[in-house]
């Protein structure tokens, strides 16, 4: 959850790395700073806050040096403040970290008994010492490495330097990512490619237990057994450019507008045109496996795991196989029954978060099979995975998910209907009515946006509501938890999403005129070879759910399908969006949601792509 940059070059690192700390905001922060390694010293600088307070510190400041790393911190160990903030500085040795070190406590106790001060509350400080005895010893930064990495217990990444080796950028990766940037006479190490694609796009992905000796022309990479690993230099395809604003007040909003090419983007290539049917070439590789298997888990934390509740309903629905889902940080503690006909599916925009990869061990360690679905190559889950389908999002810089989330619907969605045709749960010509459906898709979603200047109107009736609540049936209820997970991430009001059969069963108590309720309402068109049979049944009880609620004074904003007089009449506000069948209602439904939280958001005046406490990619469990 930390951001890591480093440089060794001839360039001034502090432009460097203030640039590269800037570009790593999204995944969330609550102190930085960066340390500059000159000939005779080492300059530290930190603080609590933005970056912008460390720049200020910085104004006047000329550096000399070639070498440096720069971090922003998200409290774990210790509380947000400069002290805890990194780099980190004992004796030699100046360390910036990103992950948990399980047993600090211990270490520390130990570094105690040998008279070392420890000035910090963090778990990072404690390896700074580490490393500190053994350059006191006369090692080197390799040799170093040897000795301290057997003490840890835990995920790490972290980026060394040693007052001895002013040419050296020592880079070790143990659960958390860490990655190689190769330039021209300049070389960089990142946790995440975003901190440095401006400056290259030629990069290394180091694997677990690996580190890098990073000089100015050259890299090295060895595992913790210290032998020489073989790496290949990747080359990223994202542009600079996908990763400004291009003209739009906030990220999200952009992100929220990019909905309908990242939709077209993820289902190119992954369509026979020619018969109109899903093919997934990964997916065939592996087809008399996945004809064969039994059960599917997915597993997913946050807005993923919302996307993996309605891939549950796309799988049951068209393959006919029993779907649990679970949340990463859940998955291997239930000691889940899983054998060798089992899959195990693992959705993540990132590829790096903890959780989620700790379920992938677990899965693997039963021998099961696994597939991962995320935004990121060459991430962690997908090197890791025997199967892959990458959302063609591109790079998505607000904390808040809006378009990988979109696009994980739309791989799951095929990926039901790839198994279907495979196991002879659909027909053909059921199958192939289903692809011409979802081909629509990125049209239907450009129409949804018109939406967006109606919900600002809304959203200016809802910025002093102190709760909300949002109501779905069947496959909509996950998206009213991810429509209440947006407005609570970024606007920090309370939301909460629920069936809407259970409210009377509790919820109801808390309804007056303070509650806004957002109730999903929408209808499904159905067709001679795919019958709709269940949206008129579920309408109406979500209409008597509405009524339950207006009855007791709250407000209601209920969104439909198409021009509904009924939902019209009984809501304090109406929004229809494009009609289509009930397996793509659920995509639609989320662009408004996602829109009305963003303009409560701004309402608000709060920090819309990086909101408090929160971390785009968490990397830690």
């Amino acid at each position: 959850m930390c951001g890591i940059i480093g440089y060794n070059g001839s360039s001034d690192p502090k432009d460097i790395l203030i640039d590269g700390l800037k570009r790593l905001e999204y995944r969330g922060y609550d102190s930085a700073g960066i340390a500059i390694l000159e000939k005779e010293h080492v300059d530290v600088y930190r603080s609590k806050g933005r970056i912008q307070k460390l720049e200020d510190k910085l104004v006047g400041k000329q550096f000399n040096g070639s070498l440096g790393i720069g971090h922003t911190r998200w409290a774990t160990h210790g509380a947000p403040n400069e002290i805890n903030a990194h780099p980190h500085r004992v004796g030699a040795v100046t360390l910036v970290h990103n992950g948990i070190i399980e047993n600090y406590l211990e270490l520390k106790e130990a570094l105690k008994n040998q008279k070392r001060k420890i000035a910090s509350e963090t778990d990072t400080e404690i390896v700074a010492h580490l490393f500190d005895i053994e350059i006191q010893k006369g090692s080197s930064l390799q040799k170093a490495v040897r000795a301290v990495t057997p003490q840890l217990k835990g995920s790490y990444a972290f980026v060394v330097m040693s007052d001895h080796e002013p040419d050296v950028l020592l880079g070790v990766r143990h659960g958390a990512p860490l990655l190689v940037g190769i330039g021209e006479k300049e070389n960089f190490l990142a946790s995440d490619v975003q901190a440095i694609l401006h400056r290259t796009n030629k990069v290394i992905y180091l694997n677990d237990d690996e580190y890098v000796i990073c000089r100015k022309r050259s890299v090295e990479v060895f595992n913790f057994n210290d032998q020489p690993v073989q790496f290949e230099i990747k080359t990223i395809q994202w542009t600079p450019d996908q990763m400004e604003k291009g003209g739009y007040r906030h990220f999200m909003l952009k992100e929220i507008y990019e909905q309908g090419q990242a939709v077209a983007n993820t289902l190119e290539n992954k369509i026979d045109l020619t018969k109109g049917l899903v093919c997934i070439p990964e997916l065939q590789k592996q087809i008399d496996l996945l004809k064969k298997v039994k059960n599917i888990s997915i597993v997913a934390c946050g807005t993923a795991r919302h996307a993996a509740l309605v891939g549950k309903y796309y799988i049951e629905k068209f393959s006919r196989v029993a779907v649990d889902v679970d949340f990463g940080s859940e998955f291997r503690y239930r000691d889940p029954i899983l054998d060798t006909e089992s899959l195990t599916i693992l959705i993540s925009q990132s590829g790096e978060t903890a959780d989620t990869l700790a379920a992938q061990k677990e899965a693997k360690s039963k021998g099961v099979r696994t597939l991962a679905i995320c935004n990121v190559r060459e991430s962690t889950l997908a090197r890791e995975s025997d199967m892959v389908i990458y959302t063609q999002a591109g790079p998505e810089i607000g904390v808040a998910s809006t378009k990988a989330f979109t696009t994980q619907l739309v791989v799951l969605y095929l990926v039901a209907l790839e198994l279907g045709l495979m196991r002879g749960s659909l027909t053909e010509s059921q199958a192939r009515e289903y692809t011409t459906d979802v081909l629509k898709l990125p049209f239907l979603i450009e129409n949804t946006l018109s939406l967006d200047q109606k919900i600002e109107q809304i959203s200016s009736h809802l910025q002093k509501k102190d709760f909300f609540f949002y109501l779905g049936r069947d496959v909509n209820y996950p998206i009213a938890l991810e429509g209440s997970l947006k407005l609570k991430e970024i606007s920090y009001a309370h939301a909460e999403g629920y069936p809407a059969g259970e409210i009377k069963h509790g919820p109801i108590a808390l309804i007056d005129k303070k509650v806004a309720t957002i109730v999903l309402t929408p209808t499904a068109t159905s067709s001679e070879t795919n019958p709709d049979t269940t949206s008129g049944i579920l309408y109406e009880k979500m209409m008597s759910n509405l009524q339950e609620v207006k009855s007791r004074g709250g407000m209601i904003i209920s969104i439909g399908s198409g021009e509904d007089k009924k939902l019209t009449n009984e809501s304090n506000f109406y929004l229809g969006i494009p009609k289509t069948t009930w397996a793509l209602n659920p995509i639609l439904l989320t662009i408004p949601l996602q829109l009305l939280a963003y303009h409560v958001a701004v309402g608000r005046g709060t920090d819309v792509d990086k909101p408090r406490n929160l971390a785009k990619s968490v990397t830690v469990e």
